[in-house]
């Protein structure tokens, strides 16, 4: 396996788009790493130029000790699965695995052995003599991946491989693909739009928007101290809720003047809280960090107002989506009794656990909040 090393790796179509703006990270011999994004972020442009089907127009792409910025891609040590199976259907399973290999000459017995091991790895030891018409969806998937792994390349590069199966069949394709990069130790670079996937699956998760690089971290660093207000809201489901106001310090306390005439007291105002007073701020609270209030909570949560306007049961848990006068909020809670729709409810969240972004710029405010005064 090999390392995959970018410095400021850009790409500018003749038109003038910037697909990449200029990427620079590591991905570690033997990680696996998460490109994710909404649909033209740039993270299929930037996998598309690591494998070398697209040029790139400044930077240095390296993988392992080499830079491979003008080596062709059969020469680049590299394995694609595509988000298209693309299985030759006269063909059976062991005859697409070997398909690759019999082209580049490889000797039968290497050949024979490399499918048996992928063939094992991925539980199709069965299946060899099917042709792709018998197979389901996740079983040519991992047929996809096994043309892959019988390459055993130094890397794997995957774009979007699981798009085209059902919501259960991509939970357990997730689980495969992670136990194979356990059991393989491979390098391997994933691209998704599912930020799902991307927590599941990723060891490092590099977030982008409009070709920029906005974080890149680990999944749970990525969820509790998102950079700016892109990832605050693109990470989690469902999305972080969003309060705009202009901050004020109210003696010891502070509040956030919102629209509509609304207020919401925060607590205490922490040193970094104190240089934004008097600017706009917009505070996240994740869905979780929002419940019912409870008359025998404790004094360290703070209320807030809202209509309950639809409720929606996903089994081990409900989503509340609400209305605020400041705009819509979603909570999720444990199964409990709930008042009807268009009822008013009464919220409330521990200070400790808002997030603070700078209006103007998006990016985060670090300001954990001091304990409310007694």
């Amino acid at each position: 396996m090999a390392s995959v090393r970018l410095d400021n790796i850009r790409k500018v179509y003749d038109n003038g788009q910037v697909a990449m703006a200029g990427a620079s990270f590591e991905v570690e011999d033997g990680e696996l790493l998460v490109l994710v994004g909404p649909s033209g972020c740039g993270k299929s442009t930037l996998l598309r130029m690591v494998a070398g089907l697209e040029a790139i127009t400044d930077g240095t792409l390296s993988i392992g000790d080499r830079v491979v910025n003008d080596v062709a891609p059969k020469d680049r040590d590299i394995a694609m699965v595509f988000q298209s199976y693309a299985l030759y259907p006269h063909m059976n399973v062991a005859e697409n695995l070997a398909f690759g290999l019999k082209l580049r000459g490889t000797p039968r017995a290497d050949i024979d052995r490399r499918v048996a091991h992928a063939s094992e790895v991925l539980g199709l030891a069965d299946m060899l003599d099917r042709r792709p018409g018998q197979l389901s969806g996740g079983q040519r998937q991992r047929v996809a991946l096994g043309r892959a792994l019988v390459r055993e390349p130094a890397v794997f590069l995957l774009d979007e491989p699981l798009s085209n199966l059902d919501a259960k069949l991509r939970l357990s394709m997730r689980v495969e693909i992670a136990r194979l990069h356990h059991r393989l130790g491979a390098t391997m670079i994933y691209v998704t739009h599912d930020q799902i996937e991307a927590m599941t699956l990723g060891q490092r998760i590099v977030v982008l928007d409009h070709g920029v690089i906005q974080q890149i971290d680990t999944p749970m660093n990525l969820y509790a101290k998102p950079a700016n207000l892109f990832v605050a809201g693109f990470i989690g489901s469902p999305a972080m809720n969003f309060l705009r106001g202009r901050l004020h310090l109210d003696g010891s306390l502070t509040r956030l003047d919102m629209a509509a005439n609304t207020t919401l007291a925060l607590g205490a105002p922490s040193p970094a809280l104190r240089a934004f007073a008097g600017r706009e701020v917009v505070v996240g609270l994740r869905p979780e960090d929002l419940r019912p209030a409870d008359a025998d909570g404790d004094g360290e949560r703070l209320p807030l107002t809202a209509q309950l306007e639809v409720v929606e049961p996903v089994g081990n848990e409900v989503f509340l989506n609400l209305r605020h006068a400041a705009g819509g909020l979603v909570t999720r809670i444990p199964p409990q009794p709930l008042p009807e729709s268009g009822a008013t409810m009464v919220l409330d969240f521990d200070p400790a656990c808002l997030h603070f972004f700078d209006a103007d710029t998006g990016r985060r405010i670090d300001a954990a909040m001091a304990p409310i005064p007694a």
